[in-house]
C-alpha cells in the first residue's frame, strides 16, 4: 500500500483531502504544522508528500527543503494559496514534482498524484479504487460511482453536483460541513452566485430526503451545513 504523508494546517480541508485519498486506497498520514510533518518524515517511511506552503512552525518550502536533504527523490506535491510566479518556480526549484494552487479538485489531485507515483514507481500496482462505494445513512443510501440514492426503497439517479454535495455531508454525518468547503470542492469556487446556486442544491436534497423521517439537512448559521441523523425519530 502506498503511504502519503500530507501536511496541511486547515483541519477542514485536511480531513478531506485524506478521506479522499484513503477511499481510494491509499494510507495517509495528517500533520497539521511543518515541525510535527518533519519529525514524522524522519521517523516513518513514504511514498510521496502532499505539502501546504503556509504552514506554522516551519513553512511548506523549509520542510520540502529539509525532506530532500534526507531523501533526494522523494515524489512532493505543494499545495497552496499561493499563485504568484516566483512561488511557482521556487517550488519546483526545491524538486518538488507538482504544484497545486488551492482551490483545487480533489479528482485532479488523485490523477496528478495516480501519474507520478505511476512514473517513479512503475512496477508496483496502484490501489484498486472500489467503484460500487455506498454509503448509508438513516434509512438511505447514495450509490457514488453510479449516482443513485435510494430514500426508503425508492431509487432516483442525481445530477453530478447532487452526488457531491450529499457525498461530502453522508461522510461527515451529524458533523458540521463547512459552506467554503463544500464550494471549494464541489464547484472549485466560492463566490456570491456560486453560493446562491448551493443553497439551491441543498433545496433539492431536502426535498429527496423528506420521505425518510430520520434524516436531516440543517442549516447551521455563518457556517455550513450538517446531516443530522436519529436513528429513534
Amino acid at each position: 500500500m502506498f503511504r502519503i504523508l500530507l501536511v496541511e494546517d486547515d483541519p477542514n480541508l485536511g480531513f478531506l483531502v485524506q478521506d479522499s485519498l484513503e477511499a481510494k486506497g491509499y494510507q495517509v498520514v495528517l500533520c497539521e504544522d511543518g515541525a510535527t510533518g518533519l519529525e514524522t518524515s524522519a521517523q516513518e517511511t513514504f511514498d510521496l508528500c502532499i505539502l501546504d506552503v503556509m504552514l506554522p512552525a516551519l513553512d511548506g518550502f523549509t520542510l520540502a527543503k529539509e525532506i530532500r536533504i534526507k531523501n533526494a527523490v522523494l515524489p512532493i506535491i505543494f499545495l497552496t494559496a499561493k499563485a504568484r510566479q516566483e512561488d511557482r518556480i521556487l517550488g519546483l526549484t526545491i524538486g518538488a514534482d507538482d504544484y497545486l494552487t488551492k482551490p483545487f479538485s480533489l479528482e485532479e489531485l488523485h490523477l496528478r498524484l495516480k501519474a507520478i507515483l505511476k512514473r517513479v514507481q512503475p512496477n508496483v500496482p496502484l490501489p484498486a479504487v472500489n467503484n460500487d462505494q455506498q454509503l448509508v445513512f438513516g434509512q438511505s443510501s447514495l450509490d457514488i460511482a453510479n449516482q443513485l440514492l435510494t430514500v426508503k426503497g425508492v431509487s432516483q439517479t442525481l445530477t453530478l453536483k447532487e452526488t457531491e454535495v450529499l457525498r461530502l455531508l453522508a461522510q461527515h454525518k451529524n458533523a458540521i460541513v463547512k459552506r467554503d468547503t463544500i464550494l471549494k470542492t464541489v464547484w472549485e469556487d466560492n463566490g456570491y452566485f456560486v453560493a446562491r446556486s448551493m443553497d439551491v442544491f441543498i433545496s433539492r436534497l431536502r426535498k429527496y430526503l423528506k420521505p425518510d423521517e430520520s434524516l436531516r439537512i440543517a442549516s447551521v448559521h455563518g457556517v455550513g451545513y450538517k446531516l443530522e441523523i436519529t436513528l429513534n425519530r
